[in-house]
Order: C-alpha cells, then structure tokens, then sequence
C-alpha cells in the first residue's frame, strides 16, 4: 500500500523512475491546487476542500479509488485519535476563562501595573498568557476589545499596542502545543511534548519580542489607523457581580504547561524509564491528563469562582465545544490529506530530493510548510500536511532535532498571511485597515515570525 504508485507507474520492478516522480509531482500540485481554488474560488469548507483534494490526488497519481479513501480515512482517524481529545479540552479551558472574567482579569491586572512605555510590552505577555490555552481565532476575538479600549483610554497608537498582541498570539499558535498545529505535527513526527513545548517556549520569547514590540515601531510608521466605532464590544466580565482572582487564572492557565514541562525535565534528570518517578510523571505530564487537570481545576478556580452554578457551568462547557467541530475536521481532513501524500509515495520522493538537494531536513520542513501555507492560507493544513512529508526524515533524529523539526515546520506554516487566510480578513475587519495596510502590518508580522522563528531553530540545533 506504501507504494501503490510503484506498480501503478513502473512495469519493471525498479523503484519509483523520473516519470513515477514526474507524476507524483503533478499529483501533488493538481492536489494541493484543487484544494486551494475549491476554498479560495467558490468557497467551500476546508473539511470539503481537503476531502475532495485528496480524492483528487490519488486519482492523478494513478491509485485505485479504494485505496485513496483507506488512506484517507485512515489518516483522517489516526489525527483526529490523536488530536481530537486535547482541542476539546483546550476549547473548554479556554471559553472557561473568557466566560468567567478570567481572562479580562490578567489583562486589567497587568494593564493597571504598566506604564504608557512599557504598553507595547505589556500586550505581547497578556497575548502570550491567554493566547497559550485558546485558538488565534478566539484569542482575537478575547483581545482585539482590550486592544481598542487601550489604545482609546491611553491615546496610544493602535499599530504599537495591537501589533505585539497579534505577535504573542500567533507565536503561540504556531510554536506551542497544545495549538492544534503544533500538537498534530508532535503526533505525525513523533516528537517528544514535552521537549517541543520547552523548546517552543524557549523559542517563542525572543520571537514575539522581535516580531511584537520591536517590529510595532515600524508597522506604526507605515500605516495609521484609528480605531473603528461601535468595535469595542462589552467584556463578558461586565454582567458578572465578581471575578476570579489573577493568581489563580494564572496558575489554572499555566498549570497545563507546568505538567507537561516537569514530566519533560524528569525524562532528562532521571533518564530510567522503569523508575518509578517516570513512569508516574510520564501519566501526569501526557497532554491529555494535564489538560483535563486544568479544565477540572478551572471549573473551581474560574467557573465557581465567578458564580456560576451547575448549570451555568454545564452549559459553558456545552457551548465551547460547538465551534470546534469544524477546526476538529479541518484538522483531521488535513490528516487524510497528509496520509495520501505519503501512501502514493510523496515522502519518499521528497527524501530523494531531498538527498540530491543536500538540504538540511529543518529548512526543508519550513519550505514544504510555507509553500502549503501560502497556497492554502491555513496554518493548521500546512503544518500537518508538512509534517506528514517531511516524516521519513524524522525517522533517524534525536529527539531534540525532531522537536526542533516540529518548530521549523511550525514556523513555516505561518509565513505570509494573505487573502487566502480567515485570521487575514479577521484582523483587517477588526483594525478597521484596507487589504493594503493589512498586508504591509499582519502580513509581514506573519512573516517576520515565520523567518526569525527559522533562524533560531537552526541556530538551536547547532547548540543541542
């Protein structure tokens, strides 16, 4: 099945010749090119788009029908198996702290100790800290208020607060699991949670610096706006007669991260997976338990904490999880997709390339994440679908480069948002830009994070 195009292609039982290759190659673009005209052109759902493409695929490559639908629902259920647990669970944590007030907390709280310097600053710290458990989309949707009502009360200018929120966001949503990118590449690489989690951490920082405070100064030169009317919504904390307190949402939020990384430094200090202390906290460490330990502590520490009775909390937890049904199949479709690539042999002819090209596997990730993001404009497509090509190379990593693979792939997928891209018209909409501006800010933010992201990939796995 792994190389249905080799008896397909080659009457001779050689490996896959040029024109398996040639094939294959027009495969692939025929492929990703369906996917792209069915969302850009007539707009139809990536769940649709990605299914249809990879029907696609396999017929131009040659595959018999039957078993381009076994990759792809194989593909489609293995990332969904193991993915689809943890995006639930970071959708309940994350509605939990928008309802409860929890997030407008860290954000007043951080804001009412910040200085009119220290502004820009202040932004990307609370974009990475709520930004850590919840999607870009709803990241946006929680911040872009806070953004408005800042740059109004404190007459900032709205590029110099607005440009290092989107950064702490977007570096989040790329680099650090449990963002369905991140965590979907972790499972199609094998890579180790824990490791990828500290090196994106370790990554992320000077990136979000780079790419929010610092590049804000530009983006603030290039384009002027003023914040649009009748934007700056009411905070759902307004309606409530109390809050959580900030340092238990911060622990709730953190606690995730904190499980995850412990279990990820005892695999380092103790090194003996027969210890006991390992094996305990290889189960409080996986993402699944740490992120159902947060949901159930953020029941307290944010739902109950807020007021909210049985119900109320019931019904929370019942509305968070009714927008990710789509992310959940656009997530798994791109796993379909990514299975097919591979079963007609797409890995394999991207290693060969790969070998004549002497290109190292971390730049060769980034470039297949990049090309996928700017055709398909979905960061999430990208990564997974990446991750699923660059795969065989994986193979023989140590575990600190195939969690370093994770991140260039990562970084890859969110290089040059356009047109093509829903977060695109998100922050157009809500910074009240043309296509233009939006281009010369969000854009080359994207892109400023896809590249530096890059760099210090390769500069860390030259130290590791």
């Amino acid at each position: 099945m792994h190389h249905l195009s080799v008896e397909m292609l080659a009457a001779e039982s050689e490996p896959i010749t040029s024109a398996g290759n040639a094939q294959l190659g027009i495969a692939v673009l025929v492929g990703i090119a369906v996917i792209v005209l069915l969302i850009t052109r007539w707009k139809l759902h990536a769940f649709l788009a990605l299914t249809l493409g990879s029907l696609v695929l396999g017929s131009v490559a040659a595959a018999a029908p039957d078993d381009t639908i076994a990759s792809f629902t194989k593909g489609l259920g293995d990332t969904v198996s193991g993915v689809g647990v943890l995006i639930a669970l970071g959708a309940i944590l994350g509605k939990l702290l928008a309802d409860s007030g929890g997030a407008d907390q860290i954000v007043d709280t951080i804001l009412a100790r910040t200085g009119a310097r220290a502004m820009p600053w202040a932004m990307v710290l609370i974009a990475g800290l709520v930004g850590l458990p919840l999607f870009f989309e709803v990241g946006i949707v929680l911040l872009i208020p806070v953004v408005l009502l800042v740059a109004r009360r404190g007459n900032h200018s709205l590029m110099r607060i607005g440009i290092p929120a989107l950064a702490g966001l977007s570096v989040m949503h790329g680099l650090v699991p449990p963002h369905p990118g991140p965590l979907a590449a972790i499972d199609g690489l094998h890579a180790d949670l824990g490791v990828t989690l500290a090196f994106g951490v370790l990554i992320g920082i000077p990136v979000a610096i780079i790419a929010g405070p610092v590049f804000a100064r530009f983006a603030d030169r290039w384009v002027t706006v003023e914040p649009p009317e009748g934007l700056v919504p009411q905070r759902p904390s307004e309606e409530l007669e109390r809050r959580p307190r900030f340092g238990a949402t911060l622990a709730t939020v953190l606690l995730p991260v904190v499980m995850m990384l412990a279990k990820a430094l005892t695999d380092i200090v103790v090194d003996d997976p027969d210890a006991a202390v390992q094996r305990a906290m290889d189960v409080v460490g996986s993402p699944l338990i740490a992120l159902l330990a947060a949901v159930l502590v953020g029941l307290f520490t944010l739902g109950r904490a807020a007021g909210f009775g049985k119900g109320r909390l019931a019904a929370t937890v019942d509305r968070s999880l009714l927008p990710i049904a789509g992310i959940l199949l656009i997530v798994g479709a791109g796993g379909g997709f990514k299975q097919t690539l591979i079963d007609i042999g797409v890995g394999d002819m991207i290693m060969d390339f790969a070998k004549d090209w002497n290109i190292s596997a971390l730049l060769l990730g980034w470039l297949i994440a990049v090309g996928i993001r700017l055709a398909t404009g979905s960061a999430t497509v990208a990564t997974i679908s990446a991750a699923g090509l660059v795969a065989p190379l994986a193979a023989d990593m140590s575990t600190t480069h195939t969690a370093l693979l994770v991140l260039a792939v990562g970084a890859g997928s969110l290089f040059f948002s356009h047109v093509n891209d829903a977060g695109f018209w998100m922050v157009k909409e809500y910074f009240g830009m043309n296509v233009g501006q939006t281009i010369k800010t969000w854009s080359v933010l994207e892109t400023v994070i896809s590249v530096v992201s890059l760099i210090f990939v390769l500069l860390l796995s030259l130290v590791v």
